[in-house]
Formats: structure tokens, sequence, C-alpha cells
């Protein structure tokens, strides 16, 4: 018979199936000698065999799972009569006697703490914490078999419920044990938790503790007091007014008691307890292999260990050592993509730049420019150029941690420095000759020329290759991107621009008229992207059959069903000169995994039918011919001003013919990026077609979840692990990534910094950001999470978190323009001035906290978004 009891001793971190997350962790740490006070775990066997003798158990649980976990009202009820029917069944008489045997083993004369501990619980991607019951103080055999039977029912809580429906748990395979632990009467209890929750540093120890039992803490009935230590000092006390406290009684149950004035404001810990906790707590995480968050009590200056749950709200690590003290920044929020990545894509850019730059942790990819900011150079210049290129809160938070003094202290590695003078050398002399030598007007066909020929070597270097042969060349001709292609040829002429922008604006101070010369920029690949897409709205607006069919048109008969639809061969003709040149592209296109608009044609469908809604016929060429006068315009009101003659004038005319011949640039190497990067996805597909069809893969798609390494090995027949398993896990993994939200900073120890905030006198209760187009608008919010299910009307607002080339098409129908991420030279703010819409980018949380439809002003000039009122009121 399966075991229906089992003592602390004989559980560990294995038999979580069986004693679920509470059970499992607190045998772990019973048999690696930590101080646990004793008890047992009443298993998922007898959950099991309880429910067993319910005739209609099966049935509820059936309903549970058919239901809408959205459904609050229904979740209420079906969980309320779940509960009431548990609670009225017996339990059996075998599993009542196994119970009470094991209570006598450890002693019926003490009081018991009894917990739920479900097997979906306090596992390292989902804590559960908090969904089922505790029952605290439990006296004599009828109050614990009641407490059990409780427990059991709380497994159908509101709150656990929808917990687990959220989670995506099935509620038929989540069971529970019951943890019986023998209760000790503290002076102090507390939480530990052995990296900071708050800001992630693993090195901080975090305690909150206070007087009597832990209840008080977890329910939020008192403040605790908090401590925090760091390579064993204390770093931080911050005590608490500690008002309450809750006790045991002796006949069992516990007391909520009002604390002395004079202990109120008490320190809890003494110090020598605060470091020796910190010091368990680290011994703790080292045997779990993992952050902990514990619950901890002190009897009689003696430390007990009542618990210890992974901290699952930590944002993973990537793999580094955490000394000494390095920074990275998010590569999604500087390329204004921070949606996860699968494996393939990761592999790719990781390719094109250096495994040692560029870091992965949580499906997403990090920058690490440390070695850079550990020179007296590096410090000087990348934060500055990171706040006018990038984010300005990024550039802040950079530069809070590199003042410190344990990244201060710490040289660059040896040879650092006269390697990267010889790399940028060259590079630094090009950019020079562009800014003062070079015709700005012939960079275009210079350019233009080098990608054509890049673009056809890579090309010709596919054709005709197949295998293993293939893949290598595709990852050979990634690797060699990064250096000799972006950063040796097309980085001299690209740099250009802000750097125009940045000496323009020391030379003339902040005047408007520096913003209108970003208007209508000459030669922008993505701006002609998006005049075209005005084009295809202005033709299908003549051939009313054709709009009609593209509200419900599918990417897999798209083109053909085009033929059986007045006017739609006329509509192919010119969508596929379209896709010709622009099909490579897409939202988030920089990763290779994402539906390219060659693959999924009706991505552009949104863009299309927005723009006839908002822009009126022709509109949108005509506004470009009016922003390349209006540039015009401001430039002679510079020159005007400064006057015509002498060396000064002389410098910004030069510097303003770079800034918009350059500027007219900034998005070709993205262009001639994604150009490759198609190409490299055909020749991978073909490849993922032959292992389809081998039987190696199931489907096509489940190449994204290798890297190319990988993918080689596969072609190879050389690879060792099961795939299925491997792309079943990875997939799961995926999921997971998806729900995290990547920090713009953090450090090796775990730390995300944030920066400080942008200071000034803005209204109360403005979303304060970055202003990047000049302008104040009122309109209705539009929030846009991505660009095909975008519905933008005549003088919305579109509010995303981000935006990138692939959101392009959306920039005509929009008022003005607000996001989460993003600096001055970033795509929407380039793309904004371009179009003269008002923005301000770098808004934390703007679509959670702007709702869509509500009246806002959007503020481009001082940087900030008012909410005005809802759409209703």
């Amino acid at each position: 018979m399966k075991s229906h009891v089992l003592f602390f001793e004989q559980v560990d971190r294995s038999s979580l199936p069986y004693v679920g997350g509470k059970g499992a962790n607190l045998g772990e740490l019973s048999k690696a000698g930590f101080p646990v006070p004793g008890g047992f775990c009443v298993t998922t066997y007898a959950y099991k065999d309880f429910i067993a003798t319910s005739p209609e158990m099966d049935s509820l649980l059936d309903e549970l799972n058919a239901m809408d976990p959205n459904d609050l009202n229904q979740l209420r009820k079906l969980g309320e009569r779940i509960r009431t029917h548990l609670q009225k069944l017996e339990i059996p008489a075998q599993l009542r006697k196994e119970i009470l045997q094991a209570w006598e083993s450890v002693g019926k004369e003490y009081a018991y703490a009894v917990r739920s501990s479900a097997t979906a619980e306090d596992l390292p991607t989902a804590s559960f914490a908090g969904q089922q019951d505790t029952y605290l103080n439990i006296k004599g055999q009828d109050e614990l078999l009641q407490s059990i039977h409780k427990c059991w029912a709380s497994l159908f809580t509101d709150r656990a419920i929808s917990y687990r429906s959220k989670n995506r748990f099935d509620h038929r395979q989540v069971y529970l044990s019951v943890v019986v632990q023998r209760m000790v009467n503290p002076e102090v209890s507390g939480i530990l938790f052995t990296a900071d929750p708050v800001n992630g540093n693993r090195k901080v120890v975090s305690i909150d503790a206070s007087f009597g039992l832990g209840e008080a803490i977890v329910s939020g009935m008192v403040s605790a007091d908090l401590y925090k230590v760091k390579d064993g000092k204390i770093i931080e006390k911050n005590l608490s007014e500690k008002k309450i406290a809750i006790y045991s009684l002796p006949e069992g149950g516990t007391v909520k008691k009002d604390l002395p004035p004079e202990q109120q404001s008490k320190q809890a810990l003494t110090d020598e307890q605060i470091l020796r906790l910190a010091e368990l707590g680290k011994r703790i995480e080292k045997h779990f292999g993992s952050p902990q968050d514990i619950e901890f009590c002190i009897e009689k200056g003696k430390i007990f260990v009542v618990q210890s749950r992974p901290i699952t709200s930590l944002y993973p690590l990537p793999d580094i050592p955490q000394e000494p003290l390095r920074v990275m920044f998010s590569f999604g929020h500087v390329q204004m993509m921070t949606d996860a990545m699968k494996p393939l894509g990761i592999s790719v850019l990781r390719t094109i730049l250096p495994k040692t730059v560029l870091l992965e942790a949580g499906g997403h990819l990090f920058v690490d420019p440390t070695e850079v900011l550990r020179t007296k150079l590096g410090r000087k210049i990348l934060p500055k150029a990171i706040q006018h290129i990038f984010d300005e809160a990024l550039s802040q938070a950079l530069r809070e941690v590199i003042q410190r003094p344990e990244f201060l202290h710490v040289p660059p590695k040896p040879g650092f420095v006269q390697s990267a003078r010889r790399f940028a050398a060259p590079i630094i002399k090009d950019v020079w000759k562009n800014l003062w030598k070079r015709d700005p007007k012939l960079a275009k066909s210079k350019v233009e020329s080098y990608m054509q020929k890049k673009w056809t070597e890579i090309r010709e270097d596919l054709q005709g290759k197949s295998g293993a042969k293939r893949l290598e060349t595709v990852q050979y001709q990634l690797s060699i991107l990064g250096k000799s292609v972006f950063l040796q040829n097309l980085l001299p002429y690209v740099i250009c621009f802000p750097i125009s922008f940045i000496m323009l604006k020391k030379l003339l101070g902040d005047v408007k008229e520096l913003y209108q010369l970003n208007k209508s920029l000459p030669g922008n690949i993505t701006s002609e992207m998006g005049l075209q897409i005005g084009d295809l709205a202005d033709l299908v607006r003549e051939l009313p059959e054709v709009e009609e069919y593209l509200k419900h048109a599918n990417d897999q008969t798209f083109y053909e069903g085009l033929l059986h639809v007045r006017g739609g061969e006329r509509f192919t003709r010119a969508f596929e000169v379209f896709i010709a040149k622009y099909g490579h592209r897409c939202p988030g296109e920089i990763d290779v995994t994402r539906p390219r608009w060659r693959e999924a044609p009706t991505l552009l469908v949104p863009a299309i039918l927005g723009h006839m809604r908002s822009v009126k016929p022709g509109e949108h060429r005509q506004k470009f011919v009016q922003g390349e006068q209006e540039a015009q315009e401001a430039a002679q009101r510079i020159l005007d001003h400064v006057g015509r003659s002498g060396l000064k004038s002389k410098w910004i005319k030069r510097l303003m013919e770079v800034y918009r011949h350059m500027g007219g640039l900034r998005e070709h190497p993205k262009y001639l990026l994604t150009l490759i990067l198609d190409e490299c996805k055909k020749a991978i597909m073909a490849e993922a077609e032959e292992l389809a069809k081998k039987g190696v893969l199931q489907q096509t798609e489940d190449v994204f979840f290798f890297t190319l390494d990988e993918l080689i090995q596969l072609s190879k027949g050389e690879f060792k692990q099961d795939v299925s398993s491997l792309v079943a896990k990875r997939k799961e993994k995926y999921e997971w990534h998806q729900t995290l939200r990547p920090p713009k900073v953090m450090t090796s120890e775990g730390e995300i910094v944030t920066g400080s905030p942008r200071k000034g006198d803005f209204p109360k209760g403005a979303l304060v950001g970055t202003p990047a187009s000049a302008g104040v608008v009122e309109g209705k919010a539009c929030i846009v999470f991505k660009p095909e299910e975008a519905h933008l009307n005549e003088g919305e607002i579109l509010v995303a978190p981000h935006t990138d080339p692939g959101w392009t098409p959306l920039f005509q129908s929009a008022k003005a323009l607000v996001t989460e991420v993003g600096g001055l030279m970033t795509h929407g703010s380039v793309v904004a001035r371009e179009y003269g819409i008002p923005a301000v980018v770098g808004v934390d949380d703007a679509t959670k906290k702007i709702k869509d439809g509500q009246m806002i002003r959007v503020d481009g000039n001082q940087g900030f978004v008012e909410i005005l009122r809802d759409e209703n009121e």
C-alpha cells in the first residue's frame, strides 16, 4: 500500500508528488540537518483515497476544467459547491488511524501548525503561496483531523481555483498533501529572503521580523522591521512601529495582543541574530541551488526554520560570475523589441554579436558593456550616447552603477584598451571624414551599393548548398556581419546622424527648428515603405470589393482569393511589388523566428485599412512634401539667425546637410540585416522541411527551439538528446519567458536598477517620459500591443510598448505617439518627427496606466502625458 503518512525524515525534494512543495522542502531541510521542528506529511495518496469516497467528485472536476476562468460568479459558486461537498465526506477509518498514530509518535502533548501543501506549489516558476489554508496552534485529535479536513477542501478556494486556471494547471492533476508540524512559541518570527525581493540583488539578504507568530506579518496586520545584509555586514535597518503581535494560547488557537509602547519601536532582532539568520539563509540557498523565501521563528534564542520555498519573482540571471560587479542593459529595449525570443532567434543574434557581449537571460538578450565602462573614456561617452540615441532612464541607471566604488575599482581586462583603440581608430577616422570632408549627398548611393553587393554575395554563397553545409554557411555569414558589415562599413555613416544632432544642439541650443530638420528625411527606406502603404490604401479606396475581401482574408489563401474579387488582380500586382521590396520585414524583425510579411501578408491589412480610415487620399504624399519644405524653411531660419558668413555658420550649414542625409540612412543597416536574416531563414526552413520529412522534427516550426549549433548537429545526425522531449521542454520554458518583463538595466548580482525619474515641473498625476517630437495634442488613446491587431481611427493617439520599422505603417494614421520604451534617436521618435506628430517615449507602464479609449493630452515639448477623462465620461 502506498503511504498515507510520511515523516519529514522520510521525505526529500523527489517526494514532491506525494507531499507537495511545502512538505518536500521541509523534508529536504530536515535531512540536511537544518533546525526544523518535527512533523509529518499526510500524503497525496491520502487525499486521493479521501476524494475517492465521493461519487460526485469526477463530474465536479470536469465542470471545473470546462469553466471560463474569467467568469468569477460561476467560479465562486462551483468552488463553494466542491468545498461544501468535501467537508461533508467522512475521513476513512484506516486513514484516520494512520494520521493519529503519526501524531502520537511526534508527541500529542504539542500544539501543531497544519498547512496545505499542493503538488503545484512552491515550484521554481509558480509559488502558489497562500492559495490554500493554514491552521495554527492546533491541539487534540479532533481539532487536528478537522484542520486536515479543511485543508483538503481549501484546494478549491476561489483564489486557488483562479490561480491554477490562470497558470494553466489542470485541476484534476493538482493534489494536496497536508503538513503537520510541531509549533514553537516564538518571541520573534519573520521571513528571510536570500535575495532582495524588491530589486533582485542575489548578494543581499532581506529579513522582515516582528514579535510573536509570523502570521501577523504574512496577513499584513503589522509592519515588520526590515534588515538587509550583504557580504556578512548589516547594510540597512528600517525599524517599524509594531503595535500588535499574534501569540499561541495554551488551550489552542491564537490571540492578537497589543504590544506595550516600549516594545513597539524596539528592534525585534539583535544584530547578532540578524547575521546568524543571513548566514543560515545562504546555507539553505546553497543547499537548494536557488534563492529562497524562508519562514523562521526564534524561541528562547534558538532559530527554527518552518518553511523554505524558491523565490519565483526574481528575473533570471545570465550565466556569468556575480563578481566582480558587471552591468548589463536590455538589448530588446534599445531595439524596440521587448518580447521573449525562441532559442533560434537568440542563437542567430548571438552569432552576429560576440557571445561575451550579448548575454541571454529569461529568453531575452542583454548587452554587457562592462569592459568599455571600466575605462575613463567609456564612462564619459557611452552613457551620454545611450541617453541621446536610445533611452534616458537606461542611461541614468547605467550612470548609477558605474559610480559605485565596487565598479570603479576594477580595471578593464589586460589589453582591452589597446585592442579597442585599434578597432575604433579606422571607424573614428571614417566618421570624421563623413562629418567634414565627404559629400553627404553621395552617401546614399555608396551605402546602397555596398548593401546590394553584400546581399548578393550571401545569396550566392547559400545557393546550391544543402544539409549541414548550408547551415554552416548561414552560421559563417552571420558571424562576420557584426564586425565587418555593420560596425566597419555602415556605422561610420549612420552614427553621423546622432553626432551631428548633438553638435548642432551645442552650437544652437535647444531651438525648435532643430527638431524640424528631421522631417521628411531624404532616402529613408522605412519612411518610403510607409508612403507605399499609403499608396496601397489609396488603391483599395478605388476597389470596394478588395477592401471587403481584406477584412476577412487569411494567409493561406491570400493571393488565390484575390483572383476571385473584382479589382483583385490590380491590387495583387501593386501588393506584390511592395512585398518584393519589403516582404522580408515585420514587427520584431530582428527575431528570425517572427513571421515575415511575405509569409503572413494579412499582417499588413490593419495598416492599410487604418490608413483608409484616418488619412485622406493622397494626404500622406502631400505631408511628406510639406515636411521637406518645412525642413528647408527651418534650415533657412537657423542660418538667418546665426548669419550667412563666418566659421560657425559654415559648420552649422555642413552639419545640417550631414544630419539630413545621414539621417535618411539610419534605417538602412536594419533593412540590410532583415534582408540577410530572411535569406538565412529561407535556408534554415528548407533544412527544417527536410528534417520534418525524415521524422527528426514533428513539424518545421520546431526548428525555432534549437540553436544553430544544435541544428547543424541534427542535420549531421550527431544530436544526442531526445528531440521531441527537448522541444516540449523548451516550448514550456518559452511560455514562461513570455510572462517575464525584462529589466532595462541589471547587474551581475541580479540587481535591477531603474535610475532616477526625470525631474521637472509636471502637472499632478502626469506620466513622465522623454520628449521625442514636439507638439501638444489631445485625443483618444488607442492601446496597441501588436501592429497586426491595431484598429486606429482618425484622431487617435497610438500608445504602444515600443515600435520598430514593422510598426511604421501605423504612423500615418496616428495623431501622436506614446511608448514605454525609447529615446530621442530610436525608431518611433525619429519617425514621429518625420511625420510631424508629437511623441513622448520611455513612459513606464504606459499601456497599463492609460486605458483604451481614454482622452489624453500628449505634450511632446516637455515630455509628459496627462489622462483627461474616460471615453464614456
